[in-house]
């Protein structure tokens, strides 16, 4: 790679993996020569960009559009330049370029690094921005009064830039837009990186010591609240949620006149991604919550035309809804800057909020339009896309299983789990980064209902609500009368049994609440049963009558739950004999039946598994393949409920 690249992308991925300078995928980066221009393309993002990933233009070309006439329209006009920039690509160069590319084309520096650093739009954002910006950087900095993005600020930058080169020869290496962000241009990616510190450390010693921003919990009784807000606002797609809360936004959200602070956007990329307007919400418990919401979502949507992104709760924190959980989580991490925009404001002489002419603008705007598709364009895909499915026991066997090909098909999974080791294991090994679904690690005991509890308020806090609760979690202890003890049998009926009521208690609680607020939805309660569920297995008893009593408890549940449109059913999987419940050279059941004699003449592990796979008419072990098919059937139809499906190979058939 050429020396003047490998900076190019050293300087954009340092500046893009820091969420003080860019957020969700924000800024750019340029660096040009005599002839041509290489910029970060529209819907790549800095925090990982290649060589690849800059669009490459002519600067002939690029020159040629400074005194072209455009149309007086907006749209038409951004239309045709954007077809002017289209013609300026290379041969073979198909990314779509930045709409700033005839800004960094007329910047006289080899590099221009443009970021949104908090700190810097604490000044840009404030009242007294151009003021303050002079008194800084006198002599080094341009300001730019806030202009509409797009060419209208190129024309506005090119005007204010011939004015300064007479002044002072050449151009300045700091260019700050009020209310956007800064440019920072230079001959070197080193000159760069010291423009940036000197920008920090003049900005802060106006501010002095910035406050810390303490983590603070979410009361529970948000379990009662979000799954509501997050239906009201899904249509045919259920929409994702998440809550967050700490010292900053406990600031904002203690009355409706702090509040007031973040109720107008500041810069293009909050509209963007949070709408322009967050709603707040005053009271404090949970019915009473909720209606305020309904009662404040009609007025928001008659009076806007479309629903909140983010709202605010007194005492409790703030929401973000969106599509998919990855949006969520931009939303959230960029109203907090927003917030950080505000608080700092008031050493500038407090904030200034964008205009409604600007706020119009930008909403309407196709560039803006098109960045909120690229933002959503690593899609999950699948039958379960954007279903928020809890597993038990989900840190190995069949769950590990179920919780890994949910994921790969579009679910957000909570593995819940007493082995914390494996299940943070599988959680690191399966979130993928550039994927737009998450999985959540939440250790949970199902005997304990405080656990059941906890999960369930982790798994509402993190992604809204519940779609699918699998019970999932068993133990099984083989032995014949003479050898069991009360205490081993019991234990397996508290798992097996007891913890799959547990399951379907909280978890019905989120599901029912949700129903309340969306006419069509439909959730499941899945139980991971058995065949022994199905028929009586010798010398092991205490599991078979578990799993015999998790089909009676599936039964009864699904008459309860139905008028909410809850569906509960049973999955009844033949012997997994790839999982460690079977082969664990220690505790497998391979290991048991063969010291239990469950096996007549059996002397080996493999005379054990040769028996039990000789039983199956298909010839082999359930998989987790044919439990998820299995899974997905009970969830996509709508016409089921209270059922045990076998997935035994025709081990044990229904009658």
């Amino acid at each position: 790679m050429d020396k003047h690249l490998s900076d190019l992308v050293e300087v954009s991925q340092y500046f893009g993996k820091n969420k003080q300078y860019v957020i969700a995928g924000g800024g750019n980066t340029s660096y040009k020569n005599d002839n041509h221009i290489w910029i970060k393309a529209s819907g790549t993002t800095l925090a990982n960009i290649t060589e690849e990933g800059f669009a490459v233009l002519d600067r002939n070309l690029l020159k040629a559009m400074y005194n072209k006439l455009y149309s007086r329209d907006a749209n038409i006009r951004e239309a045709e330049v954007k077809t002017d920039l289209y013609k300026a690509l290379l041969p073979g160069i198909t990314m779509r370029p930045s709409v700033e590319t005839s800004l960094h084309e007329v910047i006289h520096y080899d590099y221009v690094v443009h970021t949104h650093p908090t700190i810097v739009n604490a000044v840009t954002c404030s009242v007294q921005a151009e003021k303050t910006i002079t008194d800084l950087f006198r002599g080094t900095a341009l300001f730019v009064p806030y202009t509409d993005p797009g060419y209208i600020l190129f024309t506005k930058v090119l005007e204010l830039l011939k004015i300064w080169r007479k002044d002072h020869k050449k151009d300045p290496a700091l260019i700050f837009l009020e209310n956007h962000g800064v440019f920072v241009s230079a001959d070197s990616v080193q000159e760069i990186w010291k423009l940036y510190d000197d920008i920090e450390t003049k900005i802060r010693k106006r501010i002095g010591t910035l406050p810390e921003v303490k983590a603070m919990d979410v009361p529970d009784k948000i379990t009662r609240i979000l799954p509501a807000i997050r239906m009201r606002l899904s249509g045919d797609s259920i929409k994702l949620a998440r809550i967050r809360n700490n010292s900053l936004i406990k600031h904002f959200t203690n009355d409706a006149d702090h509040f007031s602070g973040v109720s107008l956007p500041f810069t293009p990329d909050q509209i963007v991604y949070c709408k322009a307007r967050p709603l707040y919400l005053e009271k404090n418990e949970p019915d009473a919550v909720v209606k305020e919401f309904g009662l404040k979502l009609e007025k928001y949507r008659h009076y806007h035309g479309y629903d909140p992104k983010v709202i605010g709760i007194k005492n409790y924190g703030i929401i973000a809804v969106e599509e998919d959980i990855s949006s969520v989580e931009t939303i959230q991490d960029v109203f907090e800057d927003w917030m950080q925009i505000s608080y700092l404001s008031a050493n500038f002489g407090g904030p200034r909020f964008l205009t409604e002419q600007a706020i119009a603008f930008i909403d309407h705007w196709e560039v803006e339009n098109y960045r909120r598709q690229v933002a959503k364009t690593v899609k999950t895909s699948g039958k379960v896309e954007n279903k928020v499915a809890v597993v038990t026991g989900g840190a190995q066997g069949f769950g590990a299983g179920i919780a890994s090909e949910m994921m790969r098909d579009g679910a957000n999974v909570v593995i819940a789990d007493t082995n914390e080791e494996k299940g943070q294991e599988l959680a690191a090994a399966i979130n993928i980064s550039n994927r737009r679904n998450q999985v959540l690690f939440v250790r949970t005991d199902v005997t304990d209902p405080d656990s059941m509890k906890n999960l369930i308020f982790q798994t509402v806090r993190h992604f809204g609500g519940i779609d699918i609760m699998i019970s999932n979690a068993g133990i099984l202890h083989a032995g014949g009368l003479d050898e069991m003890n009360k205490e081993t049998f019991e234990k397996v009926t508290q798992v097996n049994y007891t913890g799959y009521f547990l399951c379907a208690k909280y978890a019905s609680e989120v599901l029912i609440l949700q129903s309340k607020y969306h006419a069509t939805c439909f959730s499941d309660i899945i139980q991971i049963n058995s065949k022994s569920g199905l028929k009586g297995s010798n010398k092991n008893f205490a599991y078979a009558g578990g799993k015999f009593g998790g089909i009676g408890l599936t039964q009864s549940f699904a008459l309860e739950l139905i008028p909410y449109r809850i569906k509960v059913n049973s999955i009844c999987p033949g012997n997994f004999f790839e999982g460690p419940l079977w082969s664990d050279p220690e505790k497998g059941l391979f290991v048991q039946y063969l010291k239990a004699g469950k096996v007549p003449g059996a002397r080996t592990i493999d005379d054990v598994k040769a028996y039990y796979e000789s039983q199956v008419p298909t010839g082999r072990g359930c998989r987790v393949k044919d439990v998820i098919r299995a899974i997905y059937y009970a969830i996509e139809q709508e016409y089921e409920t209270g059922q045990a499906i076998p997935v035994t190979g025709g081990q044990e058939m229904l009658s």
